[in-house]
């Protein structure tokens, strides 16, 4: 092979690796189709209990001695009452205390510093549970976070860019991710630009106040799972 002929095949090696990189990058990005999973909403919440601590024995203490009771009853003469006159307190006596409430109202009692938060553990995949009100056609799928998009009835398109439940000192389990959905019908003939219809958060504690809400779809999340 001539000098001429590797300088050309060299190049051309180079053009088909960065036309495949270009290629692979593409199908990537393409939204791919929604996969049922059969997943309970109640263990996508559950959090991980700690193991309780050892039960402590409680301490027996012995039983008080007391004095037998007598064989006849003992009377008891109730003290004759005793009558104080009040005198009315003096000026002085007044300042003092007057005084005195002041500087107990000025003694700051100390506190104790509030225990942290506790943080929200993040999650890879969201599970997102969507119906078709015309078809009454029901799904639940997963959604990668950060991952290539999800299409459903081959028109909504779902991409998830953050999922996480709820930590351990909130009073409710709950699952909240971050999803964007687009519309975009596929198998038309002029393909046209996907159209944004939602972007939030999403929690699955209250699907009706923050799912999607459409005249044709209803969607919302149910849980995070790892």
């Amino acid at each position: 092979m001539t000098r001429k002929g590797a300088i050309v095949a060299g190049f051309t090696a180079v053009a088909l690796l960065a036309s495949g990189a270009v290629v692979a990058s593409a199908l990537n990005d393409l939204p791919q189709d929604a996969q049922p999973v059969q997943n309970p909403t109640a263990e996508l919440n559950r959090q991980p209990t700690p193991p309780a601590p050892p039960a402590q024995p409680v301490p027996q203490e012995p039983a008080p001695e007391a004095e037998p009771a007598p064989a006849r009853p003992v009377a008891i003469t109730p003290p004759a009452p005793v009558i104080v006159i009040a005198e009315e307190p003096s000026n002085e006596e007044d300042e003092v205390e007057d005084a005195e409430e002041e500087t107990e109202e000025r003694v700051e009692v100390p506190t104790e510093p509030a225990a942290p938060p506790g943080r929200r553990q993040r999650r890879r995949v969201a599970i997102v549970e969507a119906v078709d009100k015309i078809t009454a056609e029901t799904m639940r799928f997963e959604v990668e976070v950060g991952g290539r998009p999800v299409r459903f009835q081959k028109t909504l398109i779902f991409t998830a860019r953050a999922c996480e439940v709820s930590a351990s000192d909130e009073l409710v389990e709950d699952s909240i991710a971050y999803l964007e959905v687009s519309l975009q019908p596929r198998g038309v003939l002029q393909a046209s630009e996907p159209r944004q219809i939602f972007r939030g958060w999403m929690f699955a504690s209250a699907p009706a106040v923050s799912g999607l809400q459409h005249p044709i779809y209803d969607a919302w999340v149910v849980g995070c799972r790892a």
